[in-house]
């Protein structure tokens, strides 16, 4: 076994996994996404990863390992995130979605290339009963080589991210390879960590952005780190930066307190009338949009829909002290993402990126508790 343990992160997107695997102490080998622009961003942050971008079913486990630069045995974990919006509550919860077949691949790739643990992760509605043959289909190929854990319901916020994003997470030991040490209550349980409301989770973040912010160049503005304080949100804001991850640049221009993902919007009067009038909390009757409650958490930050499906630009939340929806910077903050993380300089693409993520600080613990194994 390798002194640093390597995992290979399945429809990766732009990386909150991976991120979270890397703080843990797991190097990430490769990683697979068929989204050219989620992939191509995740090659900026994890510079030192082999990247693909292909149909995870057109793979057998041989051929993943052999792409990750890996011989059989050298694998120890497999994470991904299987595409959840044929689970999600917000979709038309139809079992025959093609893109529900995608949470079988995971599974039966794990039971060919073999790695030491896996953790996949996606929305609750997947536990609906009209869901019991794919679960079962799926947890079929790895049932008798690992021990199971959960699938067990993870609120984002009882981890120390803003925000209230829940997701089922499911994992396997392969105690054969690796000594039972964990139950499941181990990974389940809330870590504890200090809670993080929204007006903490953009602290240092200037409320004013430009509407004609709206080029890749525009977006580096500067943060004001010196109101922020050093607890445990804070230091996974600015530092906690694994070695061999980040893009050089953002890296660089993070010395200067400068951070992208600054990009404006524009809004009518009107509409900017009816957001100043939201209370904390409500929603707008006509965008759906609903105003941050400083002292809360941010709702679930959703990401919209792909080009097959019209290309529409998911709801986002409107901020808590300026009639305007969040830029793309603060959605990043709260889902958890560092200000050197960088994203597509589009607010369409950043937006579904954010949205399409596991929150990086709910990744690093679960992942953290993993890597005690080792």
């Amino acid at each position: 076994m390798s002194s640093v343990p390597k995992v290979i992160d399945l429809y990766s997107g732009v990386g909150g996994l991976s991120l979270g695997a890397a703080r843990a102490g797991f190097e990430v080998v490769s990683a697979f996404e068929i989204d050219k622009m989620a992939i191509s961003s995740h090659a900026l942050n994890f510079p030192n990863s082999k990247h693909h971008q292909l149909d995870i079913g057109t793979l057998d486990g041989k051929r993943l390992l052999e792409l990750s630069g890996l011989r059989a045995g050298e694998l120890d974990g497999i994470i991904g995130g299987p595409p959840c919006q044929g689970f999600s509550a917000m979709g038309k919860n139809d079992p025959s979605d093609l893109r529900n077949d995608l949470f079988v691949q995971f599974f039966r790739l794990v039971a060919q290339a073999r790695p030491r643990f896996f953790l996949a992760e996606n929305v609750p509605g997947l536990m609906s009963p009209k869901y019991d043959a794919i679960r079962q289909i799926a947890l079929g190929y790895v049932k008798d080589h690992y021990q199971l854990f959960g699938p067990f319901k993870i609120k984002a916020s009882d981890y120390g991210a803003p925000t209230s994003r829940t997701r089922m997470f499911f994992v396997g030991i392969d105690t054969h390879q690796l000594p039972m040490q964990l139950e499941t209550n181990d990974l389940s349980m809330s870590s504890g960590k200090l809670s993080t409301i929204v007006e903490n989770a953009l602290v240092g973040l200037n409320s004013f952005v430009d509407s004609k912010w709206q080029t890749e160049a525009q977006s580096w503005q500067v943060v004001d780190y010196s109101s922020m304080g050093n607890g445990f949100f804070e230091q996974r804001m600015v530092d906690k930066v694994p070695a061999g991850i980040g893009d050089r640049n953002a890296l660089s221009n993070l010395l200067r307190s400068k951070v992208s993902g600054f990009l404006g919007t524009a809004h009518t009067p009107s509409v900017e009338l009816r957001f100043a009038q939201l209370k904390h909390g409500q929603q707008d009757r006509i965008s759906r949009s609903t105003r941050l409650d400083p002292k809360g958490y941010c709702p679930t930050l959703l990401a919209g829909t792909g080009t097959d499906k019209g290309s529409f630009q998911a709801v986002r939340p409107v901020h808590y002290t300026v009639p305007r929806v969040i830029c793309p910077r603060e959605a990043a903050r709260l889902q958890g993402f560092p200000d050197w993380f960088v994203f597509h300089p589009t607010k369409w693409h950043s937006f579904r990126q954010i949205g399409n993520s596991v929150s990086p600080i709910v990744a690093e613990q679960l992942l953290s508790k993993i890597s005690t194994l080792f």
